[in-house]
C-alpha cells in the first residue's frame, strides 16, 4: 500500500509539475521600427531663361531723312524719321552710323557739297538733342554723287536730297 501511494503521490507531482503549468506565451519579438530618412524635397528648378536675341541690325533699320529743296531744315516728316533713327540707335548703343549728306543734281559741286554736309550735320544736332552720344555719329556729305534717283525731275530730286544712314560698326 506504501508503494502504492508513493506511486500515486510521483504521479500527481508529475502532473503537476507538467500538466498544470500553463505554456508560456511566446514573446513576440517587436523589430525594430526602421524609418527610412526622407529624401530631401527638390525645389522645383526655374526655368531657364532664354538667352537674349540679338540682332544685328542692317542699314535698312534707318529711316532716310528728306530736305526740301534748297534747304537743310527739318521739316516734321524728317523729324519724325530722325525720331525712329534715334530709338534704332539707343536700342543698339555699339552701333556707330555714318549720316550721309546728299543733294540732287542741281547746284555746283562745291554748293552741294556745302549743302550735303549741313544736312548731315542737321540730322546729327537733332539726334543728339535727343539723347545720341556724339560718339555714336560721324557724317560725309556725298553732294550730288550718290544719287539714289537717275530721273531729270522733282520726284527723282525729291528722292536725292537726302540723309542716309550707314553702319560703319556694331
Amino acid at each position: 500500500m506504501k508503494k502504492l501511494f508513493l506511486l500515486v503521490l510521483a504521479l500527481t507531482t508529475l502532473m503537476l509539475f507538467f500538466g498544470c503549468g500553463s505554456k508560456p506565451k511566446p514573446v513576440e519579438e517587436t523589430k525594430p521600427v526602421i524609418t527610412e530618412p526622407t529624401p530631401p524635397k527638390e525645389e522645383p528648378k526655374p526655368e531657364p531663361k532664354p538667352e537674349p536675341v540679338i540682332k544685328k541690325i542692317t542699314e535698312s533699320d534707318f529711316k532716310a531723312v528728306y530736305f526740301d529743296f534748297d534747304k537743310y531744315n527739318l521739316v516734321d516728316s524728317a523729324k519724325a524719321a530722325l525720331d525712329f533713327n534715334a530709338q534704332v540707335l539707343k536700342d543698339n548703343p555699339s552701333v556707330i552710323v555714318r549720316i550721309e549728306g546728299n543733294c540732287d543734281e542741281r547746284g555746283t559741286v562745291e554748293y552741294n557739297i556745302s549743302l550735303g554736309e549741313k544736312r548731315a550735320n542737321s540730322a546729327k544736332q537733332f539726334l543728339m538733342g535727343l539723347g545720341i552720344p556724339e560718339s555714336q555719329m560721324q557724317t560725309i556729305s556725298f553732294g550730288k554723287e550718290k544719287p539714289v534717283a537717275l530721273g531729270h525731275d522733282e520726284a527723282s530730286w525729291a528722292k536725292n536730297r537726302r540723309d542716309d544712314f550707314k553702319i560703319i560698326s556694331q
